[in-house]
């Protein structure tokens, strides 16, 4: 018991500590934590300018990962972000050097301006947490977390991430504009440069980590709380709304999600809110909106849980 107090002070602190340089955003730092504890990649889309870069590095520090960004750019390569074998004139042996994906934490920013071939370099690494290269297999390592940021896909020299690169993130998150009072604090650091850069500091160390991800596996699913989770699923094959419905692998996601979300908020077993809470980021970036729905599918997600019911115990 002591130790759950302990894990959830230290959750509770990453938090506070992650709104210290992105200001006003607690409902998105959280369910952005509660994505890498439940062991998934995060997607973060919004215009430029609006702090994904800025998330991303607090959360690296918070946790004390290892951390290496990569600026996708329409003439990146593969190998740029894999590594590449050079030759030793010396020793007349190939060494390899590995590229920036071997760390714990990579940011892959603006992932969706470079071309299809380089964003499918990051699919087995992000599915099995491994890199093939030259026909060697090698291992990432643990924990090992992508976060892509990515700019609207209706800008100019935007290449749209495939379904099945869309699939491998856990969730996708949107920041959107400041709230007023948020961006008035910038206004008031910056204006008096009382503020100088905040140095965040590691909140949750290797093996708090590792705590968390254990204590997942142990919050408690009902039945009645794993039914409503079918009637969500199957409203997105049955309704008109959506295109094509969530796989077993979205289902799942979405399970993971709310038993994170309901450890992260000191309970072990799931109530239905914490469906709802997450299934907004797991789900809207899987569905595509089908015949006359198309258009926004996040709203249509939305809409999806108002017209399902939930039945208690």
């Amino acid at each position: 018991m002591s130790d759950m107090r302990e894990l959830q002070g230290a959750l509770e602190a990453a938090v506070s500590e992650v709104g210290k340089v992105v200001l006003g955003k607690e409902p998105q730092i959280r369910l952005a934590l509660c994505c890498l504890f439940a062991r998934g990649h995060l997607l973060i889309e919004d215009l430029p300018g609006m702090g994904k870069t800025t998330l991303s590095q607090a959360l690296a520090k918070v946790l004390g990962l290892d951390y290496k960004r990569v600026q996708f750019t329409s003439d990146l390569m593969p190998a740029d972000i894999l590594g590449v074998s050079i030759f030793d004139r010396r020793e007349s042996v190939f060494n390899f050097h590995p590229g920036p994906i071997f760390t714990q934490l990579l940011l892959a920013d603006e992932i969706n301006r470079t071309t299809p071939r380089t964003q499918s370099a990051l699919l087995e690494a992000m599915a099995e947490g491994q890199v093939t290269i030259e026909g060697e297999t090698r291992a990432l390592p643990n924990p090992f977390f992508v976060i892509a940021t990515q700019n609207p896909i209706d800008q100019s020299g935007t290449y749209p991430l495939p379904e099945s690169q869309l699939d491998r993130f856990l969730m996708r998150l949107e920041l959107g504009y400041p709230h007023p009072r948020a961006e008035r604090e910038m206004f008031e650091r910056q204006h008096h440069l009382d503020t100088e850069r905040v140095n965040l500091k590691q909140r949750i160390d290797a093996s708090q980590l590792e705590q968390i991800r254990q204590a997942v596996t142990q919050v408690h699913a009902s039945a009645s709380v794993l039914d409503y989770l079918q009637r969500l699923v199957a409203y997105t094959r049955q309704a008109p709304e959506f295109a094509v419905g969530l796989s077993p692998r979205g289902a799942l996601a979405i399970l993971q999600c709310a038993k994170t979300w309901a450890l992260m908020n000191n309970r072990g077993h799931l109530v239905p809110e914490d469906i709802q809470m997450v299934l907004p980021a797991v789900t809207a970036h899987r569905l595509i909106p089908g015949g006359d729905y198309a258009g926004d599918s996040l709203a249509l997600v939305v809409q999806m849980q108002s017209n399902v019911d939930v039945v208690r115990p």
